[in-house]
């Protein structure tokens, strides 16, 4: 298609290329049939072959020039080409040679976007979607093929010059560029990772937001329309994958003549060097091809809306009533007989920031669930939600955490990159605070700051990024629950504290009776399913229903709406008056309290 270009300038081949990807990937188990950057280890990926990275937009580059159109010169025999740069990171020219100073180089722009795997995605959802993992016909076999040394001196002084016409060993026939990526190649197929990446991983930060996350980073090259995607947005990428070696050499390059340049001479530092061009084997570039906005990542849910799949949502509606009424069952249970702190645990979990009035966030329901009685019981509690939300991060508010934690991102000039904080975290995340790991103790500057973001965070919905001269407004939507002993020194929306029914012996073993393990997957995936479903789904509210929020001053009209959402989804078979017991329940409660 580039080829045919040049005869006819407007021809569109770029714009036609994409929409054929795009096409095709609207197709039924088309996106099922491209392997994944989160479930296939890299060294199984062929380069230069079509992938997808679920991700969320950890941080912004300033954009980049490179050649989208080169011309190479045949040094033998005169010849010139006209090539393609797209969609690459290095040029390909064989034996020829760049002709930089041609009339017919065409320089682009496109931007840079660094890529984390979604923070606090949770093993249920990894292990699901691996299920689905996709091996690509092409790809390599993970066997290894072992090379004398001087064969790997070879290649590495090979891989190192990327640009530069490669001299055959003597003795062996001149090969293409193909087979002289043979071996380099086989050997990226290993099942296991090697050596050498492990090592240069423990000097590299992937700038992860979460303490102990896996999985690969990415640095996404887009081209076109990059001021449709913001910070923290979450993506399922398709593009070609980048794997060069020849980006690591480049990288070392740019490290040694860093080391003896003058600073003031050179335009980047050797901090933003390494961050912004780390070795390809740890930081695989992707070009994007096409870009789908997820949603949710619950792989148990069609990745479209739910609208587009209107069997999916008649079969799930029509279990809703069902499933919500043996969730509250399990909850009751697991609250130690609280049947009412059930009722709000569900409403927390499937609450949603559905919209902002000025400042406001409306529909955000944060939990204080005060009176837990011990810190292993709080512990085993997020145990229990880990296994029903896809993604969570436990927090527990010691001492240590608030006063050596970053909270918040924080740019760094030196390396000119946006450091994560633990509260840079895709929407919908549950957020499970532990206050009964709180002691006694000093605040220092840095604690006070970070117990400010998290208040901030809870009323607003908001984080704010520091950028040292000032601080700039990011907008969230995340499931805030608050575990405490008593009231939590923290804001919330509803503060219940618990009332045991039931004093077990030994709370483990009581724990662990009502934990549902792997032979009970389905029932897990009930709920998983009903959790993500009631948060998603437009909801009406009844005439009853909005008297009732209307007429009594005293209640909580956020809770009012939650009870509503969970109780009158659309189309969904509830009993009438089941939001209005709970609503006197809750009227109770607050009255009892009051007095």
């Amino acid at each position: 298609m580039f080829a045919a270009s040049q005869s006819d300038p407007n021809s569109g081949w770029e714009a036609k290329a994409v929409e054929f990807f795009k096409d095709h990937l609207k197709e039924k188990d088309a996106p099922t049939s491209v392997p994944s950057l989160n479930d296939v280890p890299l060294h199984y990926l062929k380069p230069n072959s079509l992938v997808k990275f679920r991700c969320l937009i950890q941080d912004m580059f300033d954009p980049e020039f490179y050649m989208g159109v080169y011309e190479t010169v045949d040094p033998a025999t005169k010849a010139k080409v006209l090539r393609c740069g797209k969609y690459k990171d290095v040029t390909e020219c064989g034996v020829s040679r760049v002709d930089f100073n041609s009339r017919n180089t065409v320089t682009a722009e496109r931007q840079t976007f660094y890529c984390v795997p979604i923070p606090g995605e949770n093993p249920w959802v990894k292990e699901i979607s691996s299920l689905s993992r996709v091996v690509p016909s092409t790809s390599y076999a993970p066997t290894r093929q072992k090379r004398s040394y001087e064969e790997d001196d070879e290649m590495d002084d090979m891989d190192t010059q990327p640009q530069k016409q490669r001299e055959p060993h003597p003795g062996m026939s001149p090969q293409s560029p193909t087979e002289q990526h043979g071996n380099g190649d086989c050997k990226r197929q290993e099942t296991e990772a090697p050596s050498s990446q492990t090592a240069s991983t423990s000097h590299l930060d992937l700038n992860f937001p979460l303490p102990g996350e896996k999985g690969p980073s990415c640095l996404v090259k887009v081209y076109e329309n990059w001021d449709n995607f913001k910070l923290n947005d979450t993506l399922e990428v398709y593009g070609i994958l980048s794997v060069s070696p020849a980006l690591s050499a480049l990288a070392d390059e740019k490290d040694a003549s860093s080391s003896i340049m003058d600073p003031t001479e050179s335009m980047e530092t050797a901090e933003e060097q390494r961050v912004h061009c780390p070795p390809a084997s740890l930081v695989p570039r992707l070009h994007m091809l096409h870009a789908r906005p997820v949603s949710h990542n619950n792989p148990l849910l069609p990745s479209a809306t739910l609208e587009d799949n209107s069997a999916f949502l008649s079969s799930t509606l029509s279990e809703m009533a069902s499933v919500r009424a043996e969730l509250l069952t399990y909850f009751t249970h697991i609250l130690l007989g609280d049947a009412l702190a059930a009722e709000y645990l569900i409403l927390h979990l499937i609450s949603n920031v559905y919209s902002r009035r000025d400042v406001l966030p409306l529909g955000k329901f944060t939990l204080n669930l005060s009176g837990c009685p011990t810190a292993s019981y709080t512990e085993r509690l997020y145990q229990i939600i880990q296994q029903l939300v896809p993604s969570s991060y436990y927090l527990g508010m010691s001492l240590q955490n608030m006063n050596q934690m970053r909270l918040v991102p924080k740019k760094d000039y030196v390396a000119n990159r946006l450091a994560s904080g633990v509260l840079q975290l895709a929407r919908h995340t549950s957020l499970f605070l532990d206050e009964i790991q709180l002691e006694q103790g000093q605040l220092d500057t840095t604690g006070v700051r970070n117990v400010t973001a998290l208040g901030n965070l809870i009323t607003w919905q908001k984080v704010d990024y520091d950028f040292n001269y000032h601080q700039m407004e990011f907008p969230c939507n995340i499931n805030v629950l608050i575990v405490s002993e008593g009231r939590s020194l923290l804001p919330s929306d509803c503060q219940i504290h618990l009332q045991s029914q039931v004093t077990p012996a030994n709370m483990e073993e009581y724990l662990s009776s009502i934990h549902m393990h792997t032979q009970t997957s389905s029932q897990l995936n009930k709920f998983r399913i009903y959790l993500s479903v009631a948060r998603l789904l437009d909801y009406n509210i009844s005439d009853e229903m909005t008297k009732v929020a209307v007429s009594e001053p005293g209640t909580d009209l956020s809770v009012q709406r939650q009870l509503a959402e969970s109780q009158t989804h659309r189309h969904a078979a509830e009993e009438p008056d089941g939001a209005a017991q709970v609503c006197q329940r809750q009227r109770a409660v607050i009255t009892e309290r009051d007095q």
